[in-house]
């Protein structure tokens, strides 16, 4: 008989889409709510068919302003261009874990998601009305027991702030600042296989020992990489999909949208 080949579990991550209440917010010149509408375009471009995806994860920063009508819509939008996959979210410091209690909408899966062999825990690095991350100890308790529960599952462990700096020093201030306590806990559990992040608006990629790091663009403005200071990038907004193999190996790679213009406000110092 014929063995058929393995087939990869595929998560989609989206992140960083800062939407408003109402279809007109718009961050340093760029309609949020339209770049995501034109990212997820070029998803249903690229990834045609039925549920091309096991799971969708937004990593933070969902919304702009916090507030619950923000929610409601990347919701609906969202289950518009990619219905019936499962998707999931984790609050970023712009986020409101209050305002993510969505109404008369299934609820989007948070905490921990088991796709296949695979687990993905989601952790909360928001610090309320700061910027800054920092993994308070209830979710270092957390992420130690379910690591053990389960030591012979690959696991993916996602946040929305950066654990390590991308080499912009203006964005570094604010990643996870006890990200040391975080790493004692993932280099005592080798079926941690990837650590995954929003927050910078730009791709990035390095390995730690066995783990590897991944950042993903945002699906609406675009943060230059290897800028000490605030400045703001041509390139144009994206996401990020993960092949997850049976025996623990990763494959990525990050898409961006083609053939959009966009009226970005390259002169900036801040948003």
């Amino acid at each position: 008989m014929t063995q058929l080949p393995e087939r990869a579990l595929r998560v989609l991550q989206i992140t960083d889409s800062h939407l408003g209440s109402d279809g007109d917010e718009s961050l340093l010149g760029i309609n949020t709510e339209q770049s995501l509408r034109d990212v997820l375009t070029a998803i249903n471009e690229k990834h045609p068919g039925a549920a091309p995806f096991d799971l969708i994860v937004a990593t933070g920063d969902i919304s702009n302003d916090g507030k619950r009508p923000s929610y409601q819509r990347f919701v609906q939008i969202v289950r518009e261009y990619l219905p019936g996959m499962p998707l999931a979210w984790l609050e970023g410091n712009h986020d409101d874990p209050a305002g993510m209690r969505v109404k008369n909408l299934p609820q989007p899966l948070s905490h921990i998601v088991g796709v296949g062999d695979w687990r993905m825990i989601l952790l909360s690095s928001r610090v309320p009305f700061e910027e800054r991350g920092e993994l308070p100890e209830s979710e270092l308790i957390r992420l130690e027991k379910l690591l053990a529960i389960r030591p012979e599952s690959p696991t993916l462990v996602m946040m929305h702030h950066q654990p390590v700096p991308v080499g912009c020093a203006w964005l570094d201030q604010y990643k996870v600042a006890n990200s040391e306590a975080f790493f004692d806990i993932i280099d005592r559990h080798p079926n941690v296989k990837g650590v995954v992040w929003g927050h910078v608006h730009q791709d990035f990629y390095m390995r730690r020992g066995t783990v590897e790091l991944f950042a993903t663009p945002s699906t609406c403005v675009q943060f230059k990489p290897r800028n000490d200071d605030f400045t703001v990038d041509q390139k144009m907004p994206g996401y990020r999909v993960f092949e997850l193999h049976d025996d623990g190996r990763i494959g990525t790679y990050v898409n961006r949208v083609e053939g959009f213009s966009y009226n970005v406000d390259l002169s900036s110092s801040g948003y």
